[in-house]
């Protein structure tokens, strides 16, 4: 029996123009349809596509068409059923996000990568945080923080200077970003099954927006995060190039 595929591309030109390509030689199933579901374009698209499709048994593989590509594969049109039987599958676990903003409203989402606030205003965030109900740090005055789960842990986190974590292991990086005060806090590595807790303080005059995979909520007064173990986000990797790889290549480069 044929592998049936479904190809999804974001909007960038390349990356219609292999979709195109690669239905011509495969054809195209639907994704509640397919055994995989290929992703062409960056790693923004892929965090789109995983989101987009994490009710559905397929796997995603991704194929680079796009800028970064950390969570993409090579891009090529020959060989694709022999990749895809040969690929290896990683399985990632999101980030819940729970924000109440300053008019009550609660704001629910999911985050593959981190769970970041920052500053809104010409002023620095003040924020306290909170572990497991248990205070941890009274104030901490930054332009921002973050929650980065390993498979995150080399975007946002890393440029923040956050550790990388290998995939698989049971715990979350927690970051400053430009902390203030403490002046030379960098952050904590929590476990897994922590819930992190961010109260905003001076909220009036210190505005702090909530993101999550680019889904924002602005004026937000408190911030929950926690592990989401009941989602799995299943993705293949070529042999030798999967997350583990990579995240050991890049501290090396």
């Amino acid at each position: 029996m044929s592998l049936k595929i479904a190809f999804l591309a974001s909007d960038a030109p390349v990356a219609q123009t292999a979709r195109a390509a690669l239905i011509g030689r495969y054809g195209n199933s639907p994704p509640e349809a397919a055994d995989v579901i290929v992703a062409l374009g960056g790693d923004g698209f892929m965090l789109q596509t995983l989101h987009g499709t994490q009710e559905l048994p397929a796997p995603v593989y991704g194929m680079n068409r796009g800028t970064i590509g950390f969570l993409m594969n090579a891009y090529g049109e020959s060989d694709l059923i022999e990749r895809l039987e040969a690929a290896k599958e990683e399985v990632i676990n999101p980030l819940s996000m729970h924000a109440m903003d300053r008019n009550g409203v609660l704001h629910k989402a999911l985050a593959i990568n981190e769970v970041s606030l920052l500053r809104a205003g010409p002023q620095a965030a003040k924020l306290k945080i909170t572990i497991d109900d248990r205070l941890r740090l009274a104030e901490l005055v930054c332009d921002g923080a973050l929650v980065a789960t390993p498979a995150g842990s080399t975007a946002y986190n890393y440029s923040a200077h956050g550790p990388i974590l290998p995939i698989g292991a049971d715990v979350l990086a927690l970051t400053a970003v430009a902390a203030f005060r403490p002046r030379r806090w960098r952050g904590a590595l929590l476990p897994k099954r922590a819930k992190v807790r961010f109260d905003v303080l001076e909220a009036d005059k210190r505005p702090v927006m909530a993101e999550g995979d680019s889904q924002s909520v602005e004026n937000v007064d408190w911030v929950e995060i926690r592990s989401e173990p009941a989602i799995e986000h299943h993705i293949l990797f070529d042999p030798g190039h999967g997350l583990e790889e990579r995240l050991i290549s890049e501290q090396f480069t």
